[in-house]
């Protein structure tokens, strides 16, 4: 992914930065700076501090770190669920991300949300967290304790804001993996505003094969298990939102984490995520909004932060058989591994708590619009294009599929439950359905 670097190099940082993303694609399917409270009858309430965080090359690293979450999936251990299907998946062509060292401003009393007692945070979730509470309680300094926290927060915030926009009711399934870990996948059909919402929460643990480790090694990568085995644990939410309305976006988001342990006991980890945005019609107010409130969350620790993520999100959210992107995109980063997982994870927090703000104004907005068969016609057309992308480019989604243990309803879940593919289909010249494909095909700035 791209580097960063706030200081004499920033140019050739930034350089290095471009060179990059060009090269490479990004995956579809935290203390925090940003935080989102849901106020009864009110817009939406956001409140942070700024973390600057800045990053130098340590390109040497990048192969070898593509490599092991490659083996990972050839391993059989491991996707079971879009989101960590791209955690594994997604990452073998991308560039690494890394943010340097800097000094991170003390935060203020009431700035970040505490991280306290687990069983209370718990009380909020959707469902109890897929590990077990006491297990959770007694390591809950560890990173894999505090990133399942925030998952399991996200998807409940985030499920119970589009519950208040719908009126309707997730539907709440558990699922367990024999290999280890499980997940939570919530779905909503056939509501009043959504036709289909899914937020999924996976959380899956087991042990790297001794194939997998040598084609690490093969690649450059020098990990030592224990007696031939190297434990992973890797978790992530995801979300896919199909509106009824074909004035409401569809939009989608991924947040993950990923370590393996070594014989010595020293662990290896990285950070991924994005959210992006997928219309029928343009609407730049909406746009504006939506990678405005993005940029915000990015800028609080880098400015250049959201510029590259941009890009990186307009090349990956991309149907090269049609030559158009698959919506309006947003942001994605990949590889986030330094310099401390404080700083990481307080980026990763911030971006993750974006995904109520940045959509629910924009779902409010247009809840009531009136609309056309032709209009939802045309909406059918562009899922199809969705159902394209993710079948035909997505990783997360491709591997998932492909590998043993996979819960191949919680990878399908981005789907539409509806979709159209009419023969030779161009919209009429200046209509707003040509609009829309200009903009697809030639991406813009929308901040």
């Amino acid at each position: 992914m791209a580097t960063f670097v706030l200081c004499q190099t920033a140019r050739a940082a930034t350089r290095r930065s471009t060179a990059h993303v060009r090269s490479g694609a990004c995956s579809g399917h935290g203390s925090g700076a940003l935080q989102c409270a849901v106020l009864p009858g009110t817009g939406w309430f956001t409140r942070g501090t700024g973390v600057r965080l800045m990053s130098h090359g340590t390109a040497g690293k990048s192969a070898a770190s593509r490599v092991w979450r490659r083996a990972l999936t050839l391993s059989g251990a491991a996707v079971v669920s879009a989101a960590v299907a791209g955690l594994v998946a997604n990452t073998s062509h991308f560039p690494r991300a890394e943010m340097a060292t800097s000094i991170v401003p003390v935060p203020q009393e009431g700035d970040i949300p505490q991280e306290g007692d687990i069983l209370k945070r718990c009380k909020g979730f959707m469902s109890p967290p897929v590990t077990d509470v006491n297990v959770l309680q007694r390591r809950k300094d560890e990173m894999r304790t505090r990133m399942e926290m925030l998952i399991m927060e996200t998807q409940a915030e985030f499920c119970k804001a589009l519950e208040e926009v719908d009126g309707g009711k997730f539907k709440v399934d558990r699922w367990e993996r024999k290999e280890g870990g499980g997940g939570i996948s919530c779905v909503m059909q056939d509501g009043n505003a959504f036709e289909k919402a899914g937020v999924n929460v996976s959380v899956v643990s087991g042990n790297l094969t001794e194939e997998a480790a040598r084609q690490m090694r093969s690649r450059g990568k020098v990990l030592k298990g224990k007696d031939g085995k190297l434990p992973f644990v890797a978790m992530g939410v995801s979300s896919v939102i199909h509106p009824k309305n074909p004035h409401i976006p569809t939009v989608h988001f991924n947040y993950r984490y990923f370590e393996v342990e070594e014989e010595d006991g020293s662990k290896q980890w990285w950070f991924g995520g994005g959210t992006d945005l997928t219309p029928v019609y343009v609407n730049k107010e909406d746009a504006f909004h939506f990678h405005k409130t993005l940029k915000d969350a990015c800028d609080k620790h880098h400015s250049q932060h959201y510029t590259d993520f941009k890009k990186w999100c307009d090349r990956y959210f991309y149907i090269r058989h049609r030559g158009e992107t698959r919506g309006l995109g947003g942001i994605f980063f990949d590889d986030l591994d330094s310099p401390s997982q404080e700083e990481v994870f307080s980026f990763v927090k911030s971006c993750a708590r974006t995904v109520v703000p940045c959509y629910l104004p924009i779902v409010r907005k247009h809840m009531n619009d009136s609309f056309t068969q032709e209009e939802k016609d045309w909406q059918q057309v562009r899922r199809g294009r969705y159902v394209e992308f993710n079948l035909v480019y997505d990783r997360g989604v491709k591997f998932g599929l492909a590998t043993p243990g996979s819960r191949i309803e919680s990878i399908l879940m981005s789907l539409p439950l509806t979709a159209r593919w009419e023969y030779m289909h161009e919209p009429a010249k200046g209509t707003r359905e040509a609009e829309m494909l200009e903009v697809l095909r030639n991406p813009r700035e929308w901040v």
